[in-house]
């Protein structure tokens, strides 16, 4: 481990150098000598002339030609190493949250660079977050999102997202406007608009740092999809009246008239995200059906279409989270029919790569970004603000849910409620966002009061939220995956549920699920699906899609440990003495003697029983053909080894149970004769057809009664 750790810091110290050698000036380079003449207009006439060098150089450094490349490289690499690092640090990861390691990371590198440079290390730019590192991430979370779950409680992810947002903001931005009135020294030219703008900001619950805590802690799923879905949803509410602020700060005067079109374009912009989202998801979905001849390129139409989407939203000033999170929902089930394993594998490690890169890169830039020359402080202001943040999101979460219980069938509890509101922890989104306003003179005061939020936010609640969800028990996720039958059974409730709401009329969630798998198996599959792709049943494509989640090794299904691993192999003496006692109780078992009953003959005292002779029973054709019984099973390993390769497919445990039919049932004059003179013959005699009772016969149809064979593991083996 200590080498480990050595291993790294000589890794960060030599990728730190030339980042801070890149940074540095360049007036402040050394610069190279005996420089070779460079080609240009070198005549007094200004014609062209080439000059030749004087000496040909074994050896030069053009850094100037791979600056930029270089630098993202390194940046990539040292966001690599940091979380390596941490993976690696013992117990480390259990106390403090991944995103906290990193901008403390981020720190260190942006005080080393500070230092070398005497001047504020490079900032994120606003263009490079929101056009290179948010969307990867945005696509990771909408392509893996849990769909059943997602839209059993989108209505409440909705009410959360929409009116919690915009509670948020109102309640922020006012009392931050009264807190300006109060202090007029300081902050009275702050507006009223401007706190609106700042308070749309900074109730933007950001995804990255939610998804980076709440991963790590497993809680249940309708809990984790509220705050994930919230978070999600929230980023494009909060960028649209963000921009609408800012329209309105643009304008010179704002009357009723452009509020109600402000209003208007937030639903524009949303809705028009949606479609822009479903309509290049549908065409990935299309364009994958025709890949079967050039698998190798069919993962890159995935990335191509989501990524597309977002830049025709972002051009049209639509949401693009919206679109590209409704792309993926709307082409992961068809493109995952139509590629191969192969690809689906690709397309999903590279989403994680790629989504862990560029969350990774936003939280080391968010603490190089936070040492700055900028900072103004205004203890009035930052602490209002932090304290308005959690007020204002704690009794927006406990109204809406009082309201939205009533219409739940699972309630959200209280334990859930304080977990969401604790929970709304700030990131990248807010900080990229403060660097777009325009420059006014408390612009630098909202940049400082907003790293101290996220900076309170991610350490304080993200390293705290752990031990209270453990304080406070909160329902853990179920780590096992689901079974075949527990998706049949799942099936049937929700086709029963949608059935008794379409007999009482009411079209609930259910009613429209239906419609849209009717729609969707009788339309849409047909037409985004290839037709060797397309499963014939609804239980059989249950059951691929459990055995692909077993194959790929879910992080979120525990190992499975054989408790067999750690047991020593059973001696040779033990496998007889287990073999003897599963014949002597097999074989005493299928001598037992049921009486038949008739309804003349219901109470029948036990002397009788003993006495009375077994009827003898007709035999089917099907019951005729019989595999090697284990009624009459002898002593020797032979025949054990015998019947054992009756069935050799079944061998799953220490004891399987196989189907054997019934034997025929003898006088009760030999039954030791007939247990040691080996089987019986199938076939009965033309006699003792003749003398069973047609009142007693069995019909043709009768199903064979089953009966138990144990075959050890061991002897598999061997």
């Amino acid at each position: 481990m200590a080498a480990l750790r050595t291993l790294s810091l000589l890794l960060s110290a030599c990728l730190l150098w030339p980042i801070c050698l890149a940074l540095t000036p360049p007036a402040q380079l050394p610069q190279p000598r005996n420089l070779p003449p460079m080609l240009g207009f070198n005549s007094s006439d200004g014609s062209l002339s080439v000059d030749l060098p004087m000496a040909l150089r074994v050896f030069s450094v053009d850094y100037h030609h791979v600056q930029a490349p270089f630098e993202i490289v390194l940046w990539i690499m040292l966001a690599s190493l940091a979380k390596l690092g941490f993976h690696w640090s013992g117990r480390v990861p259990a106390v403090v949250p991944e995103s906290c390691l990193l901008i403390m990371v981020g720190l260190l590198v942006g005080g080393v660079i500070y230092g070398v440079r005497h001047s504020a290390p490079p900032t994120l730019s606003a263009d490079a977050f929101f056009l290179f590192l948010l969307p990867p991430i945005v696509l990771d979370a909408g392509y893996f999102l849990p769909g059943r779950l997602f839209f059993e409680n989108l209505g409440t992810i909705l009410w959360y997202a929409v009116l919690g947002t915009l509670w948020n903001v109102l309640g922020i931005g006012l009392s931050l406007y009264g807190v300006c009135l109060l202090a007029q020294s300081s902050l009275g030219d702050v507006s009223l608009l401007h706190c609106l703008l700042f308070g749309s900001l900074i109730a933007a619950v950001d995804p990255v740092a939610v998804l980076s805590v709440f991963q790590e802690m497993h809680v249940n799923e309708q809990l984790h999809i509220l705050v994930f879905g919230e978070s999600l949803l929230n980023d494009a509410v909060t960028v649209v009246l963000y921009k609408l602020f800012e329209s309105f700060l643009r304008l010179p005067s704002v009357s009723g008239v452009d509020v109600l079109l402000g209003g208007c374009r937030v639903v524009v912009v949303g809705l028009g995200g949606l479609f822009v989202g479903l309509f290049f998801g549908l065409v990935a979905a299309l364009t994958s059906r025709f890949t079967s001849r050039a698998q190798v390129i069919a993962p890159l139409f995935v990335f191509l279409y989501s990524y597309l989407s977002y830049l025709t939203s972002e051009m049209l000033h639509l949401s693009g989270i919206m679109a590209i999170v409704t792309c993926a929902v709307t082409m992961k089930q068809y493109v995952e029919a139509n590629v191969s394993e192969r690809s689906k594998t690709s397309i999903q490690y590279f989403l994680k790569m790629w989504s862990s890169v560029s969350e990774t890169l936003i939280f080391i830039f968010l603490g190089v970004s936070t040492i700055q020359d900028v900072h103004m402080w205004s203890w009035p202001f930052v602490c209002s603000t932090l304290l308005l943040c959690l007020v204002w999101r704690a009794t927006g979460v406990l109204l809406l849910t009082a309201v939205v219980n009533k219409l739940r069938r699972n309630a959200v509890t209280f334990r859930d409620q304080f977990i969401i509101a604790y929970g709304g922890l700030r990131g990248a989104i807010c900080f990229s966002l403060v660097f777009l306003i325009d420059d006014f003179p408390k612009k630098r005061l909202f940049i400082t009061t907003t790293i101290v939020v996220i900076l309170f936010t991610v350490f304080v609640q993200g390293m705290t939220i752990k031990p209270l969800v453990e304080l406070l028990d909160v329902k853990r996720k179920k780590r096992a995956l689901p079974t075949v039958s527990e998706e049949i059974h799942s099936r049937l409730i929700d086709h029963l549920l949608a059935g008794i709401e379409d007999v009482v009329g009411y079209w609930g969630q259910h009613y429209w699920k239906d419609k849209f798998e009717q729609f969707n198996r009788k339309y849409l599959r047909r037409f985004l699906i290839r037709e060797d792709h397309q499963a014939r049943s609804s239980i059989l494509r249950v059951y691929q899609e459990l055995e692909r989640r077993e194959q790929r090794g879910d992080e979120e299904a525990p190992r499975v440990v054989d408790p067999r691993s750690h047991s020593r192999p059973l001696l040779p003496e033990e496998m007889d003495s287990i073999r003897r006692i599963l014949s002597r109780n097999l074989q005493n078992f299928n001598n037992k003697q049921t009486p038949a009953y008739s309804r003349h003959t219901l109470h029948q005292d036990a002397t009788t029983e003993r006495t009375r002779k077994p009827l003898y029973r007709h035999q089917s054709l099907g019951e005729r053909y019989t595999y090697n019984t284990i009624t009459h099973w002898p002593q020797g390993e032979d025949e054990f080894n015998g019947s054992r390769r009756v069935r050799p497919g079944l061998n799953r445990s220490h004891t399987v149970c196989s189907t054997s039919p019934r034997p025929v049932l003898q006088d009760l004059s030999a039954p030791a004769a007939s247990a040691q003179t080996g089987p019986v013959d199938p076939k009965p005699s033309a006699a003792r057809e003749d003398q069973i009772s047609p009142h007693h016969q069995v019909p043709v149809g009768r199903a064979p009664k089953k009966q138990l064979s144990f075959v050890l593991e061991n002897e598999k083996q061997q």
